[in-house]
């Protein structure tokens, strides 16, 4: 059976100009020049497997990125957005940010206030207090303790003063 040859790739000169330019600078991240330098050997007539074996890379990145080339040619992106990894989907965000900062503003208060007989805040602790509050339905003690890291609260290095010493 015949194989069908790749979609062609026509790039006008101010196109090829700007890859050449990606190609040749000495900041550009690598993972960019080789795929321009995939664009470049594709407006050449050169087929996957030729550009795989010219760049010692697989098939099936030559194939993605003449592909995702061609896919992105009717949008307004620049040539370096348009050689740029998709933008991954992941997990939905599972806490709105008025719920973090409800957390982080009871990390900030003496937990006396709430009945706690304890000094400070732990992430156990955190957890259980927002829950019981309803604020947050369910969230690990982890979860509570990465929170509080990124945002750099220390509660139990805090000291809760409602008037100066």
């Amino acid at each position: 059976m015949a194989r069908l040859a790749p979609k062609e790739l026509k790039l006008s000169d101010c196109d090829r100009l700007e890859l050449q330019q990606l190609v040749n600078r000495h900041n550009t991240p690598q993972q960019i020049v080789v795929r321009a330098k995939i664009i470049l050997l594709g407006s050449e007539g050169k087929n996957h497997g030729e550009i795989a074996r010219t760049l010692d890379i697989s098939l099936d990145m030559a194939r993605l990125w003449r592909n995702r080339w061609l896919e992105t040619s009717d949008r307004e992106l620049s040539i370096f957005q348009r050689l740029q990894d998709s933008e991954r989907t992941g997990a939905p965000v599972k806490f709105s940010m008025e719920q973090v900062i409800e957390l982080f503003a009871l990390a900030c208060s003496p937990p006396e206030d709430y009945g706690r007989a304890i000094s400070h805040w732990t992430p156990r602790e955190l957890a259980d207090e927002i829950m019981k509050q309803g604020i947050i339905e369910s969230i690990s003690v982890r979860h509570v303790g990465r929170l509080l890291e990124e945002a750099e609260l220390k509660p139990y290095q805090s000291r809760y003063w409602l008037t100066p010493p």
